[in-house]
């Protein structure tokens, strides 16, 4: 069907406007022109001619055909109208002006329409000029976003990179950081299982020692009983001859003890010694708000090297001879005037420690008197009693011996408490407040037992 209308209209166009025939005329030649189109032609030339064929015409010779003239018109109207691109399609005049308010150009006549009264309008070139510059405002505009997102792009590309490469690096830390928690709890279950074993030799080498004890008193006690027996079977006039004998013989047999007190066995509570463990992991991966200062410590004191621990010799260490250093004991390196402050201090099984807070001004050359009044406020262990200061504290009873000592000072609210964290008990208490800043003080006695120091969370009992 377009295949038909294109023939059909290259058979209805005029060679002149190159349009559909309007008004058609024809000539003697047979050659069909538009009216108008040909008298125009005709106008330019001296002669009349034909436009195709070039044969000289006369001017009363273009016959109309009314048939022809209504096959053009029809084909107009059946033929679909193209409008140029710059042609308004309403009143087909040109497209000069733009129409801000529609956003569209428009004709003239669309100007003066009621459609578009009142509102603005520009010529096409000026509005095309005016928005082109709005929109490369609004371009630049987003080609700086553009770039900014090209940017964070690439950041993020970066990052991505970094990430990896702080992963592994994290990945690592982390790894060695276990490895010494791992090295820890592995020497830490040796260490516990030696000291279990080394107190099991001891407690059966003093068994051994007493079973072997009586069993010489046993031997000696039944040759003695055999002999009087045998005394005993003897005829009467022997018997009582040998009397006095048997007498003195059954008075140099002492009685034996038999109820020889034995020494308790220390049961190695496995929720203690977990708690104990805990709690000196802990110090792995915090720093002890409390460390001991060697330049105080007492010449038989032996400070670990990173501080947190004590252990008393029994020969002498050679030190130098420091105004800060201690008659007995070693302080912390840090004082303290304000705050709350909480620390604790595994003792395990040492039969000799004392623990507390000691005045800063105290006279460090020579003993203590173990009381407020000199500045010293202690709790302490010595031969199997727990005391504080110098009076007993019999409300404690020695089963009920803790590992661990906490220590919590308040030093706004004038106390210091020691606790037992893991029966959350309190075990001596002193109040009345602190005249001056004052150190944790350490001290033991027990030999090759030393008492560790390491962090503690605040608590209040």
């Amino acid at each position: 069907m377009a295949e038909a209308l294109s023939c059909m209209e290259e058979d209805l166009t005029c060679l002149i406007c190159c349009d559909i025939f309007t008004d058609p005329v024809t000539l003697k030649c047979s050659h069909s022109l538009c009216e108008e189109c040909l008298q125009r032609f005709w106008m330019t030339r001296d002669v009349p001619q034909c436009p195709v064929c070039r044969k000289e015409c006369s001017h009363d010779e273009p016959t109309k055909s009314l048939a022809f003239r209504a096959l053009c018109e029809s084909f107009k109207n059946r033929k679909p109208t193209v409008v140029s691109g710059d042609v308004c399609p309403e009143h087909k005049e040109k497209l000069k002006l733009f129409c801000f308010v529609d956003k569209q150009p428009i004709c003239v006549i669309c100007y003066t329409s009621k459609k578009h009264e009142n509102h603005r309008c520009s010529p096409v070139d000026e509005a095309a000029a005016n928005l082109k510059g709005d929109l490369k405002t609004q371009m630049d505009r987003l080609q700086g976003t553009l770039d900014k997102l090209k940017k964070a792009l690439e950041s993020c590309g970066k990052q991505v990179e970094l990430t990896k490469e702080h992963t592994s690096m994290d990945e690592n830390q982390i790894k060695e950081e276990f490895e010494k928690l791992h090295q820890f709890l592995r020497e830490e279950e040796e260490k516990r299982i030696r000291s279990l074993r080394k107190e099991k030799e001891r407690q059966n080498g003093k068994l051994k020692a007493r079973m072997k004890e009586l069993s010489k008193q046993i031997s000696d006690l039944s040759e003695r009983m055999a002999a009087v027996w045998q005394d005993m079977e003897a005829g009467n006039i022997k018997f009582l001859q040998n009397y006095s004998d048997t007498l003195k013989r059954l008075k140099r047999s002492s009685v034996p003890n038999t109820n020889l007190e034995q020494e308790e066995y220390q049961h190695h509570h496995l929720q203690t010694m977990l708690f104990t463990t805990w709690a000196r992991m802990q110090n792995l991966v915090e720093q002890s708000p409390v460390t001991l200062d060697p330049d105080t410590a007492s010449d038989k004191l032996q400070v670990s090297g990173d501080c947190t621990s004590v252990e008393y010799k029994k020969k002498k260490i050679h030190v130098s001879d420091n105004p800060k250093r201690l008659y007995v004991g070693v302080l912390a390196s840090q004082g303290f005037s304000s705050g709350v402050h909480c620390w604790d201090v595994e003792v395990r099984n040492n039969n000799n420690w004392t623990l507390g807070v000691v005045g800063e001004t105290v006279h460090r050359k020579k003993l203590y008197k173990m009381d407020p009044k000199s500045r010293f406020w202690c709790f302490r262990y010595v031969d199997y009693e727990y005391k504080q200061g110098n009076k007993p504290a019999s409300h404690i009873k020695s089963i009920e011996r803790p590992n661990v000592i906490r220590l919590q000072l308040d030093f706004d609210k004038g106390e210091l408490k020691f606790i037992d964290p893991f029966r959350n008990r309190s075990l001596c208490t002193y109040t009345g407040g602190f005249p001056e800043k004052v150190f944790p003080y350490f001290c033991t006695g027990d030999v090759d037992k030393p008492l560790n120091v390491f962090v503690a969370k605040k608590q209040n009992l």
